[in-house]
């Protein structure tokens, strides 16, 4: 013979399930360090900055229009 659970017994088996994966996510974020990540900062073979070559790619950078703040204050 097969009993057929309930459906509110059903719900909290599923809330249970949910339940235990979400503490177990939380145990492993407390416990188990973030992996330490360095940023990739070692400039290549061109990858050398020139401000010149800045201002003559965007002649326009002095005329941007100004943002109007309307302060409540």
């Amino acid at each position: 013979m097969t009993k057929t659970r309930p459906p509110f017994m059903r719900l909290y088996y599923a809330i249970a399930v949910v339940a235990a994966i979400l503490i177990g996510f939380g145990v492993k974020l407390l416990f188990l360090p973030a992996p330490a990540v360095e940023a990739g900062i070692h400039p290549g073979a061109n990858a050398n900055m020139n401000i010149l070559q800045m201002d003559i790619d965007h002649p326009n950078m002095k005329n941007l229009p100004v943002l109007d703040v309307k302060d409540p204050i």
